[in-house]
Parts: C-alpha cells; sequence; structure tokens
C-alpha cells in the first residue's frame, strides 16, 4: 500500500516540529495509504500512529502493517485521550496542525486538551500533495483511463431526447462498472444554452440536433481523481461552433506547449489566452482561464492559475480553456497533457473523423 510517511517525516524535520496531528480524510489518506471516513493520524519524526473506531479496526490493522501502529478509539478509550498519551509518550514540545480543514473551536480544545500550541501545519501536507511521485502519477492514469473510456461509450449513447440528468446518470454508472471507486464530483452535463454556465447543474433540458453538449466529469481510483471536460455537437456542427472548437484548441495547446518545470502559472495562462483574442468581447464575453496545480480531491491547491506561481516537476494542473456566450453556450475542454477533444455524435461520425486528422 502507497504511504507517504517517511516523506512526511522528512518534512517534519525541516520544518522543526516534533509531530504532526492529522484529521482530515484526504490528509489522512495520502499519509497511511488507507481510506476511512474518520480517524485520526500522528506522525512523529521516528513513528506513525493511526487512530480508528470499530469499523475499521481489523481493515486498518491488516493494511498498515509495518506503516503505523494502529489503536482502537471507544468510549472508554476517546480518541483525544489517545492522541494525548502518544504525545506525552513521544515528548513532543512542537506538534503541528491542520488549520485549514479544522474549525476554530476544534483547534483551541486541542491546544487546550494537549497544552501545546498547535501550529498551523497544513500548507506542509499540501506542499508534500501537490508534487506527485511515480505511484501517484500511475494511480492518477488509472483513474484518467476510466475517464477516457467512459467518455468513448458516452458518445455511443448521447441521443436528441436525452436530458442532462440521464446523461449524468449514464456517466456515473459507467465509471463505477469500469473500476472506479466513486465519483471525483458530481457531473455537470448541460445542453444548448446551459452550456454557458461552468458548473451548472443537471436538470431536465432534453438534448435537441445541433446543440452542445457539455460535461464536466471525474472519477476516484485508490484515492487519486481524474477530472476531464470535453463538449460534443449532437448531429452536426456549424460552421462557427467548428470555427470556435479551433481556436480553443489552439489556446489549450499552446498553454500545454508552455507548461514546463519553472514557468509560471501566469505565463502558462498568457500563452494560452493570447490564442483566444479572436472570441473575446462581444461573440463571447467570457474567456475561460486554467486551474491551479493539483486538485482538491487528491492534491494541495486549487485557484487561479495566474496565482500559481513557479511550477515544480511532479505537479499536475488541469489546462481548462474555454469561451462562453449567454445565448450561445458555451466551448469548454480541459486536460492533462491531452489534446482536447471536441466530437459529433452522429451515426457516421464524420466530423469526428476529420477532427481527429485535423489534430495529428
Amino acid at each position: 500500500m502507497l504511504n507517504n510517511i517517511a516523506r512526511i517525516q522528512r518534512a517534519l524535520t525541516q520544518a522543526h516540529l516534533d509531530a504532526i496531528l492529522l484529521t482530515d480524510e484526504n490528509d489522512r489518506r495520502f499519509a497511511t495509504g488507507f481510506p476511512s471516513s474518520d480517524g485520526a493520524v500522528i506522525v512523529t519524526v521516528h513513528q506513525a500512529f493511526f487512530i480508528t473506531d470499530a469499523r475499521y479496526i481489523e481493515a486498518a490493522r491488516a493494511a498498515l502493517t509495518g506503516i503505523a501502529q494502529v489503536l482502537l478509539c471507544s468510549r472508554e478509550a476517546p480518541m483525544r485521550t489517545l492522541v494525548q498519551g502518544i504525545l506525552r509518550e513521544a515528548n513532543v514540545q512542537i506538534l503541528g496542525g491542520e488549520e485549514q480543514t479544522t474549525s476554530y473551536a476544534e483547534f483551541t480544545a486541542y491546544e487546550q486538551l494537549f497544552g501545546l500550541k498547535l501550529q498551523p501545519a497544513q500548507n506542509l501536507i499540501r506542499s508534500l500533495r501537490a508534487t506527485k511521485q511515480p505511484e501517484e502519477l500511475a494511480m492518477m492514469y488509472q483513474a484518467q483511463q476510466i475517464t477516457d473510456e467512459t467518455f468513448a461509450q458516452i458518445c455511443t449513447v448521447i441521443r436528441p431526447g436525452m436530458t442532462e440528468r440521464e446523461i449524468a446518470a449514464e456517466l456515473i454508472y459507467r465509471m463505477l462498472r469500469l473500476g472506479a471507486e466513486g465519483t471525483s464530483f458530481d457531473p455537470i452535463v448541460l445542453t444548448g444554452p446551459d452550456t454557458s454556465m461552468p458548473h451548472g447543474v443537471p436538470g431536465d433540458r432534453r438534448v435537441a440536433a445541433g446543440d452542445f453538449v457539455t460535461m464536466d466529469f471525474g472519477c476516484r481510483k485508490n484515492g487519486y481523481c481524474s477530472d476531464m471536460t470535453r463538449t460534443v455537437a449532437v448531429g452536426y456542427a456549424t460552421d462557427e461552433m467548428k470555427n470556435v472548437y479551433d481556436i480553443v484548441l489552439r489556446a489549450q495547446l499552446a498553454g500545454i506547449a508552455r507548461a514546463a518545470a519553472g514557468v509560471t502559472g501566469a505565463e502558462i495562462d498568457g500563452a494560452a489566452r493570447t490564442q483566444l483574442r479572436p472570441l473575446a468581447g462581444a461573440l463571447y464575453p467570457r474567456i475561460a482561464g486554467g486551474v491551479a496545480v493539483g486538485e482538491n480531491a487528491d492534491a494541495g491547491g486549487r485557484g487561479d492559475i495566474r496565482r500559481a506561481g513557479h511550477i515544480s516537476a511532479g505537479q499536475i494542473r488541469r489546462e481548462d480553456r474555454g469561451c462562453a456566450h449567454p445565448a450561445r453556450g458555451r466551448l469548454r475542454s480541459d486536460n492533462k497533457g491531452r489534446k482536447a477533444a471536441f466530437d459529433t455524435v452522429t451515426e457516421g461520425k464524420q466530423w469526428q473523423r476529420e477532427t481527429r486528422k485535423r489534430e495529428k
């Protein structure tokens, strides 16, 4: 089982911390590799401890042998009491905490209980999570393979008359059947003018011939996530659709080409936005930018890529480009190092073949 205990221990030494207390679900899984809905992980510079309840104790002890000491919390031995004992036994004087995901009430309660002032240290974990190890990249690739295959299948399913909600249900079903643990987030499926809303909610609007359908979806595999947006045209693509697609594709590829270790997020964003200028203004008043390095579901860091600073080797970002008009809708596509996908759902799929030829 992949774990990051040794990486965290090295970071603790560099940060002059004796230990860190992790209660956030994603941080716990990053540290130990073990999934659980509740519990606590304490990593000291020499040891690691996983505290859980009766629901997970058997599986945790089997999975974490040689990784962390597993302790059972109960009414007689509450979690906070166990944490207190571990800190006392390890003579912890400087303890790091998760100030970003722990409430102020919990944070101060821990300080009073442990008799220690918690040091804000969640960025220590977030910085480690933002830079992927080869094993982590392999898990993300597995999640993306499921997502890619789901997209290939959904293109054979979408037909005029289907609702956005029905397409979203098909996406979820197919990802799970292909081996996903769950979804990265609730899928976004929008059609017609609704596609101008980047994070709209699938509803009962029915797909019509000539519509755009935008799908933003992803899955979780081994705790790591995929996140992909694809736009398809149903039945046929107009000349305007094709022109907009070509411009968005050039923008996306320009951003990907500029991405390299040492380059700033603003430079990547600028390279892509330059290609989108022909669409700016009254024609398509909303131009979409990229998102920051990492993803909330499996790594620290989200937000505007322009504020991401310098990119480091091993970081993952989603090259998300698009344009939108409240009446015309939206063409959006994002990629983790892949070409944009713009498909037309027809029997012959002639436009799909022409598009792929143009991308090669």
